[in-house]
């Protein structure tokens, strides 16, 4: 596999990424993209805004260039939740400037171009572990979304048009299965 191969296989996995986290925001209102639905406030938006961040550091000063998006708060867990003077557009510009500039990242620069991750335990790595890592990270957000917009409205799988999930199975019937099969090892 040629470098170049190697490359777009990235770029396809993160790209699957990015659009399948954007999409777990579609048609919801700002109450639902920003209420937390787990007991350590997980929220849609607020993970929106940790993906953008990260991919924005990431691909930017840990690969020696600038981050795509200034992001400066104290508040512990701030990168996790849209405060009150973050709209949904602010947060969604910074998540698109991030992308892109990774983009830009993976199509500019070669995949052995160094990188420096200073809380790692091995600092120095490549701008191809750089992209493994925020791929795994990526997918990891993703099935969190997922979780969280079925939990809202029932909406899962990755993208409206390639869910996944079986449509003509008895839900109800079938958790009610599941439930019954739990309730056997009490």
């Amino acid at each position: 596999m040629t470098e170049a191969d190697r490359r777009e296989d990235l770029l396809r996995y993160l790209r699957r990424g990015w659009e399948a986290l954007l999409w777990k925001l579609d048609g919801l209102s700002e109450y639902d993209v920003r209420r937390p639905l787990t007991p350590t406030g997980t929220n849609l938006l607020g993970l929106v805004k940790h993906v953008a961040l990260t991919t924005s550091g990431y691909f930017g000063a840990v690969l020696g260039r600038p981050d795509a998006v200034e992001w400066s708060d104290d508040e512990v867990n701030a990168d996790m939740w849209a405060k009150p003077g973050e709209s949904r557009e602010l947060i969604l510009d910074a998540y698109a400037r991030a992308v892109a500039d990774a983009e830009a990242a993976l199509t500019e620069l070669p995949l052995d171009h160094p990188a420096h991750v200073s809380w790692w335990a091995e600092p120095d790595v490549t701008l191809h572990r750089i992209a493994v890592h925020m791929a795994v990270e990526l997918h990891r957000h993703c099935g969190h979304a997922d979780i969280l917009r079925e939990l809202v409205d029932g909406a899962a799988g990755m993208v409206p048009d390639a869910t996944n999930v079986p449509g003509d199975l008895d839900w109800p019937g079938y958790v009610a299965h599941l439930q019954a099969e739990a309730d056997a090892h009490r």
